[in-house]
């Protein structure tokens, strides 16, 4: 393919850097706190195994009894998979502890990076540079 005229070389151009930023952003962490993390006991309501991510949304009370409903999402089921992650692992109505980084908009969601399941069983996500996340304590 040849491009004899300035135009269409900076349609292309356009083009492809189009494609590399939505690409990179979508890879970013940068709604989320790295300051301090939420460690919420509740109940699942449903976990989506799917692509591009996984999720997870869970009721969580507080001292008063209030439900609040937080969507927190996961990695790739690709990576996952690779660590050995099941889709079964998790189910509606499992009681289960998570750990999460907040959203930094203050909406109830945020960036799962470990759970603990009824059973006891600890799973930590493959987060690409999880270390960047500042474990708050848990309270009881």
């Amino acid at each position: 393919m040849t491009f004899s005229r300035p135009i269409q070389w900076a349609r292309l151009s356009l083009a492809v850097l189009m494609v590399t930023g939505t690409a990179l952003a979508h890879h970013s962490f940068a709604v989320y706190d790295h300051t301090r993390t939420l460690n919420l006991k509740g109940t699942v309501t449903r976990w989506q195994w799917s692509n591009p991510h996984a999720y997870l949304d869970i009721d969580v009370k507080d001292v008063s009894g209030a439900i609040k409903h937080y969507t927190l999402e996961g990695t790739s089921i690709n990576m996952l998979q690779r660590v050995g992650w099941r889709s079964n692992m998790i189910k509606a109505r499992d009681q289960v502890t998570a750990i999460a980084a907040p959203l930094l908009n203050g909406e109830p969601g945020g960036l799962l990076l470990e759970i603990t399941l009824a059973n006891g069983e600890r799973h930590e996500l493959p987060v690409p540079a999880a270390q960047t996340f500042k474990r708050t304590p848990e309270q009881d």
